[in-house]
């Protein structure tokens, strides 16, 4: 008998799993399976639905002495493990409430309606053990086995006459223990694909995404612009199914690919009031009618869109369009995906202004360091000249022709970077001047390595040198010798210019990284300049490397990226 009855629940088993398939596939109830922030009237609706299965589960019975063997703690149990105790209890309520007022027969009612809440309630306990669980289903079948035990007690407990309550349990107990805890567990782990195909679609989602703004960020980082925008929309196009994709600033169309890119074309005036909506209250929005795109081409084939706003900061650029062919054709996904790239891009572009910004500030103070040199040392280097005219004319050429190259390189150094050489030619034209200016009190000694394909900022290293002639060798009576030297280091090029001058107090050092120091009513060649040009474009471990003893010298080191 006992056998006879376990294939008996197998069968009616079959049909609550076959409506467990049916309700995975209905998309209402994955969204409230898979909700994680779920509302109180979520869980209420899932306690609705699985008590229902309960109560399907108490029609679906077998009668036996007098009682129902049946399927109904499957439903309460699986809501319970995947809603928690809200669920649970609310499913167990439904369910065992039911089995309690209605007469369909048996001296266990009131038994089961007590044992279904309290499976539901013990469902709800498990949850918050399980829930992060993989295969969750070998845990429900442990968790199904205990909870239909504890059903068998409480029949025992509550129902009379005990003797029949005993009879019965005899007979029931291996058969319902064994088919619904395996129904319970084979319904959690075809609910929980439900998760994993929400991982899945979660995971391909951010690949798509991800994989776009990889081969995208070299674009946006030029700006928002229709050469920029063209070569975004052909990435985006190639990369999803969609019927076309749109990028616009927040006058005009920049580009679109796909289908009606005949009458959808860059440089046309935004038409539609949609677009100008999103562009002025900075939310997107889905289209799902091809009225609300309202193109002025009456055969365009664009029935729903997706528009996102670009923002710069929080002013809305342009716009991200996501084109389908059918009305109310955009997906969640579609959504999610928009969203994501519109952010983004969004972060691209104020990448791009940042950096604008910076290199125009670099570009300042750039200009500004080469105003700063020009004057004081152009009026030395005449005099210098001068006195070297009334008696040795060839010195006076030579060095007429020095100051010539150093002004002329000092005013077209308007590149990045520029070669080692340039820059190395650059200080001798510099050094020869003031060599010859203060005679024997400044030597200048040369230690280059491997620098004939190096490239290095403009207008760096010349002021460090003349600020070890000015400030080092010059204020002592005797003089002193200034070392460049260069070497690799790893995969860094090291430049050191040292010198045996007067020395800086260590406690300046920090100092002269962080503001700009005045000599009398000028202000001198800032060593703080420097450092941040240095960090800004190769990063903060770039910065200057000073270090000095007073009255014993400085040495002076940076760093510069091989093939930056």
């Amino acid at each position: 008998m006992i056998v006879e009855m376990i294939f008996d629940l197998i069968n009616r088993l079959g049909l609550i799993i076959i409506l467990a398939v049916i309700i995975s596939k209905i998309g209402i109830f994955k969204r409230l399976i898979i909700k994680k922030d779920a509302r109180v009237l979520d869980k209420l609706a899932l306690a609705v639905v699985f008590g229902f299965i309960g109560i399907l589960g108490t029609y679906y019975s077998i009668p036996v002495q007098g009682a129902l063997a049946n399927t109904r703690v499957v439903g309460v149990m699986v809501g319970a493990l995947l809603g928690g105790p809200l669920v649970g209890f609310g499913a167990g309520v439904i369910a065992g409430g039911h089995r309690f007022l209605i007469d369909i027969g048996g001296f266990t009612a009131v038994a089961c309606g007590v044992s279904t809440i309290v499976e539901g309630l013990m469902g709800g306990h498990f949850y918050f053990y399980i829930r992060n669980m993989k295969n969750k289903w070998k845990y429900a079948l442990f968790i199904g086995m205990l909870a239909e035990t504890a059903q068998m007690l409480i029949i025992l407990l509550i129902a009379r006459p005990f003797a029949d309550a005993l009879a019965l349990v005899q007979v029931i107990v291996v058969p319902m223990v064994i088919v619904n805890s395996i129904g319970i567990a084979l319904f959690v782990g075809i609910l929980e694909n439900i998760y994993k195909e929400q991982e899945r679609i979660a995971a391909s989602h951010a690949e798509k995404v991800l994989k776009i703004a990889n081969l995208t960020l070299p674009y946006f980082r030029k700006g928002l612009k229709e050469e920029v925008a063209g070569r975004v929309v052909e990435i985006i196009y190639q990369d999803i199914d969609i019927a076309a994709v749109s990028i616009t600033d927040d006058r005009k169309i920049l580009a679109h690919r796909g289908l009606g890119a005949d009458h959808h074309r860059p440089g046309e005036p935004i038409a539609t009031s949609a677009t100008l909506g999103v562009v002025k209250s900075g939310a997107h929005r889905i289209i799902s009618k091809k009225e609300e795109i309202n193109c002025h081409y009456q055969e365009c084939p664009l029935k729903a869109a997706i528009v996102v706003p670009l923002k710069e900061q929080d002013k809305t650029v342009g716009t991200l369009k996501l084109y389908r062919e059918a009305e109310h054709s955009i997906s969640h996904l579609d959504e999610e995906l928009a969203l994501g790239l519109a952010q983004l891009f969004s972060t691209q572009i104020e990448v791009s202004r940042v950096e604008a910004q910076e290199k125009m500030l670099v570009d300042a103070e750039l200009r500004a360091l080469q105003a700063q040199i020009n004057p004081h040392f152009l009026f030395n280097a005449i005099n210098t000249i001068q006195s070297f005219m009334l008696f040795d004319g060839k010195k006076a050429k030579i060095l007429l022709n020095s100051l010539s190259i150093l002004f002329r390189k000092n005013l077209s150094t308007q590149g990045a970077l520029v070669d080692f050489e340039q820059e190395i030619a650059y200080i001798k034209s510099y050094l020869e001047i003031e060599e010859a200016r203060f005679g024997d009190r400044l030597k200048v000694e040369y230690d280059l390595k491997d620098w004939h394909t190096i490239k290095v900022p403009p207008l760096i290293l010349q002021p460090l040198v003349e600020n070890a002639v000015l400030h080092g060798i010059l204020p002592k009576k005797e003089g002193g010798v200034v070392k460049i030297s260069s070497s690799i280091l790893g995969r860094d090029y090291l430049v050191s210019i040292e010198d045996n001058g007067t020395g800086i107090e260590e406690n300046r050092i920090p100092v002269l990284l962080a503001e700009e120091k005045k000599d009398g009513e000028r202000k001198t060649v800032g060593l703080m300049n420097i450092h941040k040009r240095l960090t800004t474009l190769y990063g903060e471990s770039y910065g200057m490397n000073i270090k000095s003893l007073k009255g014993q010298g400085t040495k002076v080191e940076v760093r510069f990226p091989i093939g930056a």
